[in-house]
């Protein structure tokens, strides 16, 4: 995951977190953390390189 798609990612999450504050409704929060625990695992697990040889 690249580091432009991380913070896409972020910024997603903090606009579905607004517009579940204005709506209430379960689904934006639902789809949020989703997404945000999507971005987290991509950020952690894209980070490391491999090395062979």
């Amino acid at each position: 995951m690249g580091i432009a798609a991380f913070f896409c990612g972020l910024l997603l999450c903090v606009m579905g977190f607004g517009r579940w504050h204005e709506t209430g409704s379960p689904w934006w929060l639902a789809g949020t953390l989703v997404l945000l625990a999507l971005v987290l695992i991509g950020g952690i697990t894209g980070g490391g390189k491999k090395k062979t040889g």
